[in-house]
This record gives structure tokens, C-alpha cells and sequence, in this order.
């Protein structure tokens, strides 16, 4: 399976760096920034599944950074636990109040703030596994294996709906072929790339099958040359 990847934001180097090794020991990629801006442009680029967020920070403080991305509906459920020195009951309840999943406090424990942070991922994970997905009239509900277009039932095997389901999870993120076997099929299985495609295109088939549908969803898979692909609502 892909790893996980978490964005550390601290303006200390030396904080960056230790909390950078303890998540990659545990098996967790890291991306890492030194102030808000940059946080907020490796969010929007880059989409990690967790962000680590310092309060004091040059250029915006954590906390505006957080209450920024929560009003952000493209970023809005990303997990955020603030790791900070900011001990006190009042900035605790600030934090949760806007939206912070978890909130850790320097000096820190390696091993409880990676506890902290599979705690947190399973939480979000397990809702997201729920939970319905929506992309303009496109909609995929996991729980009754059901996809829409504009309401109309749209028929597709069960990997195609897997598929399906991944892309819907994963927007704008280009995806090798070998990524995506093993996101969807598993990393034990052995696929032929040419199989991965075959996918692809009944999975496009399936997506263009309403007759009089505003938008061919087909198009939002995209193939990206030499790289793989991906599910972006943006033009090619």
C-alpha cells in the first residue's frame, strides 16, 4: 500500500528534523515546511493525509492557518493535530474549537505522538470509508455500492467501482500503474499493466453510459504521458 504522508510545519529545524526521523522510522512519508504560506501551498499541492501544525509560526499563526484550511472546502477534512508549546486549557480549547483533530504538547514523546497520529488516521479513515462521494452529478455511495450520474443508476463491475471510488478519494493526484494495483487490488496480486487499463476504459464506458449527461465523465480520468493517471475535474 501507499504510505502515508504527513506534513510537519514548524519554523524549528531541529524539531522538524526529529519529528521528521520519528514518522519516517514508523513508516510514514513527511513533507515539511517552515511557515504558514508554505504549509498552505504543499496542502494544496501535495495533499498529505495529515498535517502536523506548529501555533507560532512566521507569516500566520497555526491557528489561522487551521481555521483557514477548515473554511476551505477542498482541504476542509484534512486531519490537523497541533503540536505546539501552547499549554494551556484555554489554547487547548481554542485548538479543538477550530477544528484541530488532536492537540500534543512540546516537550513531546515520539512514540505517543505516533500513537496520536494513527489514532487520529483511523478515525478519519474509518469515516471516509462511509462515506458518500460527490463530484458535480457524479456520485458513489459505498455503503449501498451505488454510482449516479444526475441520479440515473450507472452499471459497472465491482473493480470498476473500487476504481472508481479510489480516484473519487484521491482527486488530482497522478497515480502510477503500480500504485494503483496496489490501492486497489493489493500489493500481493500481479497484474500486467495492460490489465490496469483495460479497467481504465470500462471504467470510462461505464462513466459515459448516461445518455444526455450535462458532462462525460469519462473525461475526469485522465491519462497523464509517462506517469499514469489521474481524476482531476481541471482540464488535461
Amino acid at each position: 500500500m501507499a504510505k502515508t504522508t504527513i506534513l510537519i510545519v514548524d519554523d524549528e529545524a531541529a524539531i522538524r528534523d526529529v519529528v521528521g526521523i520519528t514518522l519516517d522510522l514508523a513508516g510514514f512519508d513527511t513533507i515539511k515546511a517552515s511557515n504558514a504560506h508554505d504549509a498552505h501551498v504543499s496542502i494544496l499541492d501535495q495533499k498529505p493525509d495529515l498535517v502536523l501544525l506548529d501555533w507560532m509560526l512566521p507569516g500566520g499563526s497555526g491557528i489561522e492557518l487551521a481555521r483557514r484550511l477548515r473554511r476551505d472546502e477542498i482541504t476542509s477534512n484534512i486531519p490537523i493535530i497541533m503540536l505546539t508549546a501552547k499549554a494551556s486549557e484555554d489554547n487547548k480549547v481554542q485548538g479543538l474549537n477550530e477544528g484541530v483533530d488532536d492537540y500534543v504538547t512540546k516537550p513531546f514523546s515520539p512514540r505517543e505522538l505516533v500513537a496520536r497520529i494513527k489514532t487520529v488516521l483511523r478515525r478519519v479513515n474509518g469515516k471516509e470509508r462511509d462515506k458518500s462521494l460527490q463530484v458535480f452529478d457524479l456520485k458513489l455511495d459505498p455503503t449501498s455500492h451505488r454510482v449516479t450520474i444526475e441520479d440515473e443508476l450507472v452499471e459497472m463491475g465491482p473493480t470498476e467501482f473500487r476504481l472508481l471510488k479510489f480516484f473519487m478519494q484521491n482527486q488530482e493526484k497522478v497515480f502510477s500503474r503500480d500504485h494503483i494495483q496496489t490501492s486497489v487490488w493489493g500489493a500481493n496480486v500481479y497484474l500486467e499493466e495492460r490489465t490496469i487499463d483495460v479497467h481504465i476504459r470500462r471504467l470510462r464506458k461505464a462513466l459515459s453510459s448516461v445518455d444526455g449527461a450535462s458532462i462525460n465523465y469519462s473525461k475526469l480520468i485522465q491519462t497523464v504521458r509517462s506517469a499514469g493517471y489521474r481524476f482531476s475535474v481541471r482540464p488535461a
